[in-house]
């Protein structure tokens, strides 16, 4: 009712902005809760103490930093956004599909270490060209809203991600500590909840998504990296 609201309800009549919220809130709600089931497997089932499971994921975590500096910026200069981004979440479905393979006697090397790896190439695919798309498809004077609207998409569905996935898990055993098989079988369950919220958001970016041009993929991974 306001002549300059805070946020005009309006901005998500704007072409791709909403598809590429809702990707985004997807790509969140597959990707946090990988990350806290994977925690969880390394340290109550594989025996990890806190630090080193936590410097497990670190080549995850370096693989996500050159994606998304170097191969992301590439793949959307080659192939486009709306590609790049349902490739990068495919890849993510597959990383969550193969991590649900985990078992009670699993090691880093073979049950975790390649899905990661996936997962990570996967993320960097996703999220750089769907965060471009949000924001190059608002107005310039509006760049700061669509870059809020969309971290906040992110960040709900990371919460209701998590808060779904912990549920689907608990139901499938991960409240038994201790009982290792019952631990595995429910963080196995969360990665296959997880890679169907992936394929979700792969699906909804190839029907909602539209292709254009977004902004430099190397200006977009400078603001947001």
């Amino acid at each position: 009712r306001h002549r300059e609201p805070l946020m005009r309800l309006s901005i998500f009549h704007t072409p791709n902005l909403a598809a590429a919220n809702l990707t985004q809130l997807l790509l969140g709600g597959a990707w946090i809760p990988m990350w806290f089931f994977l925690n969880l497997y390394l340290q109550q089932v594989l025996g990890y103490s806190a630090f080193p499971s936590g410097a497990a994921l670190l080549p995850m975590t370096v693989l996500i930093m050159i994606g998304m500096i170097t191969l992301a910026p590439q793949a959307i200069n080659r192939l486009g956004p709306k590609p790049t981004t349902i490739t990068g979440l495919l890849l993510l479905t597959a990383a969550m599909a193969w991590l649900s393979q985990i078992s009670p006697n699993g090691d880093f090397a073979t049950d975790v270490l390649p899905a990661s790896l996936l997962a990570a190439l996967g993320m960097s695919l996703a999220f750089i060209p769907s965060l471009g798309t949000a924001i190059s498809s608002a107005r310039p004077e509006e760049g700061g809203l669509a870059s809020g609207i969309v971290n906040t998409s992110y960040q709900v569905g990371s919460a209701l991600g998590l808060a779904a996935m912990t549920a689907l898990a608990a139901a499938n055993g991960s409240s038994r500590t201790g009982d290792l098989p019952a631990l595995t079988n429910g963080f196995s369950a969360a990665f296959i909840g997880t890679a169907g919220i992936a394929l979700t958001g792969a699906l909804i970016a190839a029907a909602t998504l539209r292709t254009r041009t977004t902004a430099p993929a190397d200006e977009l991974t400078a603001s947001h990296g």
